[in-house]
């Protein structure tokens, strides 16, 4: 690929994640660039964060799953990408200033109590070795100018992933039927939104599946004490400093997050 360095480009998304100026999409510049060439891309990006501030990978996420998302991006197939310990916002409050263009989406996170790798890990595999779920928020954000993304530019940019709040409560998902929860979202004490887990790959542990299968083409695992986050139940919402967001889905419990 002419002129194409996987290791400047990862650099140059650090770098506009560190700065908040974002930069013009990658599929424009190297239109013939493959997801295999943008996930070489993520990889130096998220390598970057770690010899550079001492980030440590502690989960991975799959987005753009729900056809609410994929007709709001134009995104028409999930893309995929890492957590690092930076990315948690563990007061549930995230820093606007630390972000270019947020949108929070809700979804259920798996945390895993023993380590999954694809090919083959089916929907069961996925519950069986899951500890518990929770209800959580992911806050996307993207590096690329106005949101401008195709499936190269999102998974590049490590699937447009910001940080992450999780609910307090923690569920066996064995207990539950994950594809009929609804969850119901309000901002500002309004409500917005609604979404079921069957929008996600029709039920969550799919997604959760499909990611596995799809790292473990790439000879990356789920390990033990992961946190998968599973793809968004809802379309996604813009959000501004002042913004406080609740999702909550009856019999599995409540997520918040304050924007400041």
């Amino acid at each position: 690929m002419s002129g194409f360095n996987s290791e400047r480009l990862g650099q140059e998304l650090y770098g506009a994640l560190r700065s908040g100026e974002p930069m013009a999409p990658l599929t424009e510049r190297y239109p013939e660039m493959t997801v295999d060439d943008a996930y070489a891309i993520s990889l130096a990006f998220l390598k970057a964060r770690q010899k550079q501030d001492g980030e440590r990978v502690v989960g991975k996420k799959i987005g753009v799953t729900s056809k609410p998302v994929q007709d709001m991006l134009g995104v028409f197939q999930p893309d995929f990408g890492f957590l690092t310990d930076a990315m948690f916002a563990a007061n549930g409050k995230v820093q606007m200033k630390d972000h270019i263009a947020p949108r929070a989406e809700a979804e259920i996170a798996f945390k895993l109590k023993k380590g999954l790798k694809g090919p083959g890990v089916t929907a069961q595999d996925v519950l069986d070795a899951t500890e518990y779920v929770q209800p959580c928020f992911e806050i996307v954000d993207s590096r690329i100018k106005d949101w401008k993304i195709k499936i190269g530019d999102t998974v590049a940019d490590n699937a447009s992933c910001g940080v992450f709040v999780l609910g307090a409560q923690k569920v066996d998902p064995q207990e539950l039927d994950l594809s009929a929860l609804e969850a119901v979202v309000a901002k500002n004490g309004v409500e917005i939104s609604r979404g079921a887990g069957s929008a996600v790959q029709g039920a969550p542990e799919n997604a959760v599946a499909w990611l596995a299968n799809t790292l473990g083409e790439y000879g990356i695992p789920f390990e033990a004490g992961e946190i998968i986050l599973s793809g968004s139940l809802v379309p996604l919402e813009p959000v501004v400093a002042g913004d406080k967001m609740t999702m909550t889905v009856a019999g599995f419990g409540s997520c918040d997050v304050e924007f400041v």
